[in-house]
């Protein structure tokens, strides 16, 4: 008998529904006529076992016990699912062959690897098992993954590299909460005090965006402008910059904008009336090619902007459209391009677009088949490929407005990859005036290529407002006329604060706010803090513990925290730490590192941090008041103790 296992029953559903009828359906299973058994996980069957499962001693929360490091690690299974658990114990014991079908991720490749391992499967068994990767649940692509079938063992870094992000979430986790928690009761606070690996650096960002806020000062600042014409006697044909030399270093910031209006209107009295001439003339073209299919980060980010939704909205929405509707590709997908074979279903998937959004008959009827964007390549897919539209073809009227949003734009990102390039030419301009040098620059599009197929925007730009003056035909040497010249005083503008979109780029974009050189070096754009999966989970759980705020569409830090951060040793707020570990976790999915190679620094580095943490400044959480106090009362006892869950589901 082979028995597959998926992560879900929505899955192990789909996977049933393409095998040999008629089924008969038992209790947490389907056996199909072939003799083939589909179950399922719930989600994680397994946890983290609490600290007082290895010492009765962890149960009082005290700085004494910590840091809390288990020889032998333990899992136990879920109250809520014991009961599937038991199911799949006594088919894997009857089965010849097992089948892992869970996600195509790192989290999905350990939940049934965890499993086995906790079944005691027999070695022979385990090593023999087959891995099902399935990233459409329509029918076609079912079967289609049943007949490609994998050696799990080809997967088992994924596991490790799993394995490890749980044990050490686990370990920063319970003892530096614990710690904090502790610390923040004798400064008066009745709140737990949650820290993690990567929730707190996240936390950091928002604070220290705050605060760079609060302490800004804006500074006027002079830009000048020569009014160019082709003669004294024509009219204004368009404005140059100017652009200080280093001699005026001493009067710009950092920035290199000028703070001297005395500079600035020097400049504008000595341009005034005078020869301006053309030194150089550069016309280059360019072409730009259609933006790739989405992975769930980036569809995030676009979706907060065009239509404010919240990265959980966008989780949520995207998991009910691929399990509940079949109508996009597997979510929680980390990679933006598509397997070469998927290129022959193309006629099919853009089908099915045209079914289910009317809104793109007009992109679809631009859309040239016979092209093939760069999205289409073997070498850039592993365990799972971009989101994309399915083939289904069947109407599905019950879609709310959130999830009709996310389909336009997985299809509408989807037909890009249909259009040619957006062609365009710069022309840059240099001008000699009175010694000075300005620069007058314009974008002229050849072919709009793909960006015809982008929706229009309801809120015009600056430059779509103000009318554009295009550049007239010049040559070197050319002899021109500055006019009047203008000054313009601007202000500088504090940084904008986090709202969803910014947020999650800033997470996937980690390295701008890395502060070693040398990390940051290491960390390439794809390297953030979290995983797809968690990214969305993480940001929620601030809110619910207390540590941010909405305020409109910004994302605010409350005063706890605030004050969690200004005391917590700097290493912990800051994704130094959690970027390198995050690299170091991809390393090991991809055989370079090693499980004990990145456990045993982890825990050195624990050590300390946990001694920092056992000497907070309790009075930063004085006078703080907050309506989530995150106790509960014992049933045994009226005495009252924090709470905190060890469990990590696909979060940290």
């Amino acid at each position: 008998m082979r028995l597959i296992i998926a992560e879900k029953p929505s899955l192990g559903r789909a996977i049933a529904a393409v095998l040999p009828r008629p089924h008969s359906k038992g209790e947490g299973f389907v056996r199909a006529a072939n003799g083939d058994v589909v179950s399922w996980c719930i989600g994680h069957l397994l946890e983290q076992a609490e600290p007082e499962a290895y010492s009765p001693a962890y149960k009082q929360w005290s700085l004494e016990t910590l840091p809390i490091v288990p020889e032998q690690w333990q899992l136990t299974p879920k109250a809520q699912t014991r009961q599937q658990l038991s199911v799949l114990r006594k088919l894997v014991k009857e089965a010849d062959q097992l089948v892992h079908a869970g996600d195509p991720d790192r989290e999905g490749q350990l939940l049934v690897d965890e499993v086995i391992a906790y079944l005691k499967v027999p070695a022979g068994k385990r090593n023999s098992m087959l891995r099902l990767l399935i990233s459409d649940l329509n029918p076609q692509a079912v079967s289609r993954a049943l007949a490609q079938l994998k050696p799990n063992q080809d997967f088992m870094p994924l596991s490790v590299s799993a394995l490890a992000r749980s044990r050490a979430d686990w370990l920063y986790g319970i003892n530096l909460t614990r710690a904090c928690t502790v610390k923040g009761q004798q400064g008066g606070l009745k709140s737990v005090l949650s820290v993690g690996r990567v929730q707190t650096p996240v936390l950091g960002l928002v604070v220290r965006r705050d605060e760079e806020i609060d302490a800004f000062v804006s500074r006027p600042y002079y830009e000048v402008r020569a009014a160019i014409h082709l003669t004294p006697a024509d009219p204004l044909c368009f404005y140059a910059k100017w652009q200080p030399s280093e001699a005026c270093s001493a009067h710009q910031d950092e920035e290199g904008r000028v703070l001297n209006p005395k500079l600035a209107h020097n400049v504008a009295a000595r341009i005034l009336h005078q020869p301006a001439l053309v030194e150089t003339v550069e016309r280059k073209q360019k072409q730009q090619a259609a933006p790739l299919p989405y992975n769930l980060s980036t569809l995030q980010i676009d979706a907060a902007k065009a239509f404010g939704l919240t990265a959980k909205q966008v989780l949520d929405g995207c998991q009910n459209l691929y399990e509940k509707y079949q109508l996009i590709t597997y979510p929680r997908s980390d990679c933006r391009y598509l397997p070469d074979e998927h290129f022959d279903r193309r006629q099919q998937v853009v089908k099915a677009v045209g079914c289910h959004d009317q809104n793109l008959a007009g992109v679809i009827a631009g859309a040239d088949l016979n092209l093939r964007s760069k999205a289409w390549n073997d070498s850039k897919v592993e365990a799972h490929h971009a989101i994309v539209p399915t083939e289904k073809t069947s109407a599905v009227n019950q879609l709310n407005t959130a999830e009709k949003q996310l389909y336009g734009m997985i299809a509408r990102q989807y037909l890009l990859q249909f259009y040619p390039p957006y062609k365009y030419a710069d022309t840059r301009v240099s001008l000699i005036i009175a010694g000075g040098c300005f620069i007058a620059t314009e974008r002229e599009t050849i072919q709009p290529g793909w960006k015809q197929a982008m929706p229009r925007s309801s809120t015009p730009s600056k430059q779509d407002q103000e009318p554009a003056r295009k550049l007239p035909a010049l040559e070197k040497g050319q002899q021109l006329w500055s006019g009047d010249p203008v000054v313009d005083e601007k202000h500088t503008q504090p940084p904008q604060h986090f709202t969803d979109a910014t947020l999650l780029s800033a997470m996937t974009g980690i390295n701008r706010f890395v502060k070693n050189p040398d990390l940051k070096k290491v960390l390439k754009d794809t390297d953030g803090l979290g995983t797809e999966a968690t990214r969305a989970g993480i940001i929620e759980l601030l809110f619910k513990r207390g540590f941010l705020r909405r305020d409109g569409k910004n994302i605010r830090a409350t005063d706890l925290g605030r004050a969690l951060v200004n005391t917590l040793p700097e290493s912990t707020t800051v994704p130094d730490m959690t970027a390198h570990w995050e690299k170091q976790l991809n390393d090991i999915s991809e055989r370079s590192l090693n499980y004990e190679h990145f456990m045993q620094p982890m825990l050195s580095q624990l050590q300390q941090l946990v001694t920092q943490a056992c000497n907070l400044n309790v009075q930063a959480f004085q006078g703080i008041k907050t309506d989530k106090p995150g106790f509960r009362r014992s049933r045994r006892k009226t005495t009252r103790k924090p709470r905190v869950s060890s469990s990590r589901k696909k979060a940290s």
